[in-house]
């Protein structure tokens, strides 16, 4: 058996090697459709990955309380009155587990210095801000307590705030108009870059909270509490005591809903990882699709080398060869056919995936369980679709196969 199945391959190599250029271009679809398999889920690992890198970042232990309910329908979600700072002091004081607690607000505004001027987001928090959201300074300082207090106008910038105003200037001690309030800059933080969806991490501006509420804003809200977990306690308990808390402080009744809702990023890391999965299980059963039409094409042409070969196939038959060693024959010359190409397709899909991690700054995340599945996927794909023209070639009456012309 072992000497028939050897016999076999050297005979399907050699026919093969016989038509080199027609054999390539039959395992062309193979090579295609194994590339674009592994392709697909290795970009879409990496870019898992750095999603969930990217969120993790702003700290597996982060909760972001904000006031109203969950975003429902299109996105809309129902509003409630805002947060105030006494009430992120609260937490900070009350509840046990807590690394640090940062209340914060946003909007949009326009800086300006000498004839540069660039639109940014201004953030009103405190010092715990760059804790909890793992923000480093590249220059100058944080805030002092005495401008935390009295919300003095004072202000440190992004790095994409920076290099629009001050370019290669040195931007510590000078001074910066927001919303026609003079501001000095007294720190810069280092740079993050783009976030996965495109958004600018470097682009806003952070001053002390009561500054922002009484010069940029008018009013004493709190759109955001930041609250970061010490390593070591149950997130899910302190969830718990904070939401028990709000309730008490924002009285309200046991039979009615909150009127606010914590994020906690480990969920959202979750969603996202699974979302891409999703996205790549989906990608990847697309590019599958064209190892399916590859395999169509090996059937046609090894039905046309059946045809070609009958006469061959004759001679085989007459002097002693079993249908099932013209079976074999055949049905290994599409399995070489599709191994080939499934090889081809790993070292083509190797060197554009690394090209498309690179462009699309994302990690190189190689499975070799998808490698594994692609290549015995596409042996699969020539045994299934050669096995007919195999079938018709055994199934030859010797004596009709000689008289071929």
């Amino acid at each position: 058996m072992i000497f028939m199945i050897w016999n076999s391959v050297i005979l399907a190599i050699r026919e093969i090697r016989r038509n080199l250029l027609r054999s390539s271009l039959t395992s062309l679809g193979v090579v295609i459709g194994v590339s674009a398999v592994i392709t697909m889920v290795t970009v879409g690992n990496g870019a898992t990955k750095k999603v969930k890198e990217e969120v993790e970042s702003l700290g597996s232990n982060l909760l972001i309380i904000r006031p109203g309910q969950r975003p429902r329908h299109f996105g809309v979600r129902e509003t409630a009155k805002a947060f105030r700072l006494r009430d992120a002091e609260a937490i900070k004081r009350e509840v046990y587990g807590i690394e640090a607690v940062a209340p914060a607000s946003s909007v949009g505004t326009q800086a300006i210095y000498g004839n540069s001027n660039w639109s940014t987001a201004v953030t009103g928090s405190i010092n715990d801000f760059l804790e909890v959201r793992d923000w480093k300074l590249e220059m100058g300082r944080r805030f002092l307590p005495g401008e935390e207090s009295s919300g003095q106008a004072v202000c440190i910038l992004g790095h994409t705030v920076y290099e629009k105003l001050f370019g290669d200037e040195y931007p510590i001690g000078k001074r910066i108009r927001l919303k026609k309030i003079s501001f000095r800059v007294i720190g810069v933080l280092k740079k993050k870059g783009q976030s996965s969806f495109g958004a600018d991490r470097d682009d806003f501006i952070l001053i002390p909270i009561k500054a922002f509420q009484r010069r940029i804003v008018g009013n004493t809200n709190v759109t955001n509490i930041y609250v970061s977990v010490k390593q070591g306690y149950s997130i899910d308990s302190v969830i718990q005591d904070i939401k028990l808390l709000l309730r008490e402080r924002r009285h309200i009744r046991a039979d009615q809903e909150d009127d606010f809702y914590i994020l906690d990023m480990r969920e959202i890391v979750n969603v996202l990882s699974s979302t891409t999965k999703v996205l790549t299980s989906f990608l990847a059963a697309i590019a599958a699709v064209s190892l399916i039409v590859g395999g169509i094409g090996i059937m046609n042409i090894m039905l046309v080398s059946v045809t070609e070969r009958t006469k061959e196939i004759g001679i085989r038959m007459a002097i002693g060869a079993l249908q099932r060693d013209v079976l074999f024959q055949f049905l290994i010359e599409s399995i070489i056919l599709s191994s080939f190409g499934g090889m081809v397709g790993i070292g083509v899909a190797i060197i554009v995936s690394v090209f498309l991690c690179n462009s699309l700054l994302v990690p190189f995340v190689l499975d070799a369980k998808i490698i594994m599945f692609s290549f015995v996927f596409s042996i699969m794909v020539g045994a299934i679709f050669g096995f007919f023209p195999a079938r018709k070639a055994a199934n030859m009456n010797p004596i009709e196969a000689l008289r071929h012309e």
